[in-house]
């Protein structure tokens, strides 16, 4: 099947092959380590003519409601949602969640212990970049952060940059804060099966982000949507910000395989980077059913923004 375009107020049921799309589910704002607000972030999603939208910052919801204002506003569709931090097989994998009905349910404790969890770790991480001669790195990220939300590993990117060791965000994450390096913390996060367990039983649809991004061989990246499958998992990035298109086809061969929904997103964070609302790599043609098919999302596709904007 192939994605087409959806209307100014319906999704269709398939995929069309198109650069620039009309729906986004995966994004950040300041609520997390965003560079916009959330009512700056939507008022961007309705200028490049987006339709449907989902505000998913890291470990939490607090951006929705503000978001869900403006969303009334503009007359966008915002699904409320949030990207949980989670382990499996010693590797970090993150749950995209999207909460039709916000946030209620498992997912309240559930976050809360997300939060304690990105503060210890912060801790962790600032100890260790201390080391390799980042001083006061709790307070220079907390600095750069501008709020008091638990510290992410792109607050800590910056005061790297702004101390001069290393040249811009990418190199810090290469050198120092990507997978296996000295500031990649992993321990406090929980298994991807509890936190998978947490959205099911709060009414969302839980959603594995960018699974192409994480190193996997196609036997292991299989695995994986197999646990998350088993602990209630329904759905997966096919296309989140740019990739390659072969890969992405054989993406959307093991969601087939697995009767597996297709979900899509920027992970739009800041202006300027090479992700921008609605703008990701061509959707493959594929048999996967698009998310707004799933049972939990399916009356959201005509839904106007009013009825989210009390969440």
């Amino acid at each position: 099947m192939l994605m087409s375009q959806p209307s100014a107020r319906s999704l269709s049921p398939v995929f069309d092959a198109d650069q620039r799309y009309p729906v986004d589910l995966h994004m950040h704002s300041t609520a997390s380590d965003g560079a916009l607000t959330p009512t700056e972030l939507v008022t961007l999603c309705a200028e490049r003519g987006l339709t449907h939208m989902s505000l998913t910052d890291h470990d939490t919801m607090d951006g929705i409601e503000e978001a869900a204002r403006a969303a009334e506003r503009v007359g966008i569709c915002l699904i409320p949602g949030c990207e949980l931090s989670t382990r499996w097989q010693g590797v970090s994998i993150h749950v995209v969640a999207l909460m039709p009905g916000g946030l209620q349910g498992a997912m309240v404790e559930g976050l809360l212990q997300q939060r304690e969890a990105r503060i210890q770790r912060a801790e962790v991480i600032a100890e260790r970049l201390e080391k390799v001669g980042l001083p006061n790195a709790l307070e220079k990220a907390r600095f750069h952060a501008g709020s008091d939300r638990p510290l992410g590993r792109p607050d800590f990117a910056r005061a790297l940059v702004e101390e001069g060791l290393v040249p811009d965000w990418a190199s810090a994450f290469k050198r120092y804060l990507g997978s296996g390096k000295k500031g990649d913390v992993k321990a406090h996060w929980p298994e991807i099966s509890e936190a998978v367990g947490w959205i099911v039983d709060s009414g969302g649809v839980a959603v594995i982000a960018h699974p192409l991004r994480h190193g996997l061989t196609r036997r292991k990246r299989g695995l994986l949507m197999d646990t998350f499958q088993a602990a209630g998992g329904q759905a997966v990035e096919l296309v989140s910000g740019q990739q390659n298109p072969d890969s992405t086809r054989d993406l959307a061969r093991q969601l087939v395989e697995r009767n597996l929904y297709a979900s899509m997103g920027s992970d739009f964070h800041f202006p300027g980077s090479h992700a921008a609302p609605g703008s990701m790599s061509l959707v493959p043609r594929t048999a996967a059913p698009p998310i707004w098919q799933h049972p939990r999302l399916v009356h959201l596709r005509d839904a106007p923004a009013g009825p989210l904007a009390s969440v």
